[in-house]
């Protein structure tokens, strides 16, 4: 550790930075809960991509989300326009922020998201950074990774802000589940024809990049052996870009009920929430599942051990490979062993495992009330609260998969506190976001 500050304990409106995906986000919120605690009325923005955006809006102690994709993110097409980036820090600028903590993974530079933060006037900004930040940092904590170990990604997180004195009263993922979202999702798994009071078990073969994924015809032989030992259905869940995967592993299991991007993503919240168990790669719904208490079993690429299961009744499958521990995206090596060698009849006796473990019933109880009632992994005593409720807001564009309550900043240019067209003429007037002092 460099340097830190001790009046975080004075700075009531924070600003946590993480600009990955959903399982990044759900990772982070021991961290946020900890911040959150720290002061009674403490306010949490959140600054994420727009992928980020959709589990943000299911943790109660973010008051407010502002989705981005920077250029420094690896993110979907888009305008790459340097305006939609001064617009992003003129709308942090308008929160009148105290402070930011910045997070991310030892392979990522803090200081693209810092110097962000120092343009919108943000005081004092936390993060850990490899080089020395200057002013860009304020509370700098030196990175240790991965010369000195590499720690999973939510303890690293919580070391972060034990630096500035937030300690959570408990490290469990946060995510709530809305009721109208847990209904929804068991009226689509008895519309595709499985009752919820029947036996089965969820199937999510997707992930947001190819190489992490198991062989679709593997799963599809594992899926067989479990359906023949327990009698329950297998339930396919998937994206919307899925669809056609999904109907071609279906042919392969006799009886699957597949549910590809029929869902929101707080309605697949609510159908993992209600799964007797979950089998997935090494993706979102994997962390969702941790959050809401559901067993999982984890086809995981040995790519980074930072993102296992967290506090999770779990199983981790993998095949040990020289390779290990790459930090790729796309296999170097091309052949993808560290799953592809993972036998379908270790995935069955695996998941056999999770569902004795935690009793053949599960399902039953959430079933038969026709809703699932929201679980939430916030710790006991604590009121995770989620202040005044504020309208989240996207800065450069929304695409299908956002909630509902996520809007692109130029859709609505009535709101007093979003950047509309004029503003962002204004900004871009401003040749680099140049501000007065506040």
């Amino acid at each position: 550790m460099e340097q830190t500050s001790g009046d975080w304990q004075d700075r009531r409106d924070v600003l946590c930075v993480r600009l990955d995906a959903i399982g990044d986000v759900l990772m982070s919120t021991p961290a946020i809960r900890a911040l959150r605690r720290q002061r009674a009325d403490r306010r949490i923005t959140l600054l994420t991509s727009r992928s980020g955006a959709q589990a943000a809006a299911l943790v109660p102690e973010i008051d407010r989300t502002i989705a981005y994709d920077p250029p420094w993110m690896k993110a979907p097409a888009g305008d790459d326009s340097a305006w939609r980036d001064c617009a992003a820090i003129e709308r942090l600028r308008a929160c009148d922020l105290d402070a930011a903590a910045i997070f991310t993974v030892f392979s990522q530079s803090p200081l693209p998201a810092a110097l962000t933060c120092h343009l919108a006037g943000i005081p004092r900004r936390l993060a850990h950074c490899r080089e020395n930040p200057y002013r860009l940092l304020t509370d700098w904590v030196r990175e240790s990774e991965p010369e000195q170990g590499v720690r999973h990604e939510v303890q690293r997180q919580l070391d972060l802000v034990d630096s500035v004195g937030a300690r959570p009263a408990g490290t469990g993922l946060s995510l709530e589940v809305p009721e109208d979202a847990a209904a929804s999702a068991l009226a689509a798994l008895r519309d595709a024809g499985q009752d919820p009071a029947e036996p089965w078990l969820l199937l999510h073969p997707g992930a947001t990049a190819p190489p992490p994924r198991y062989p679709l015809d593997d799963y599809a032989e594992a899926m067989r052996l479990l359906a023949r030992r327990t009698g329950r259905r297998v339930v396919i869940a998937g994206g919307a870009g899925e669809r056609a995967a999904v109907a071609a592993l279906s042919t392969q299991v006799a009886g699957a009920v597949t549910l590809a991007g029929d869902l929101s993503f707080a309605e697949l919240c609510g159908l993992i929430a209600a799964a007797p168990v979950l089998v997935c790669n090494n993706s979102a719904p994997a962390h969702v599942a941790a959050a809401v208490g559901t067993p999982v079993l984890v086809l995981y690429a040995l790519t980074n051990p930072q993102h296992t299961p967290w506090q999770a009744r779990s199983r981790v499958l993998s095949h040990d490979v020289p390779c290990r521990w790459c930090y790729r995206s796309v296999c170097p090596e091309g052949h993808h062993a560290c799953l592809r060698r993972v036998p379908p009849a270790d995935v069955a006796a695996a998941a056999l495992e999770l569902l004795a473990a935690d009793g053949s019933d599960r399902a039953g109880p959430l079933a038969g009330s026709g809703a699932v009632a929201p679980r939430i992994r916030c710790q006991p005593g604590e009121d995770a609260g989620r202040g005044d409720g504020e309208v989240q807001e996207v800065v450069g564009g929304v695409d299908g998969n956002q909630p509902d309550d996520v809007v692109a900043v130029d859709e609505a240019p009535d709101r007093h506190d979003q950047v509309d067209g004029a503003e962002a003429e204004r900004v871009e007037a401003r040749r680099g976001c140049r501000h007065e002092d506040r």
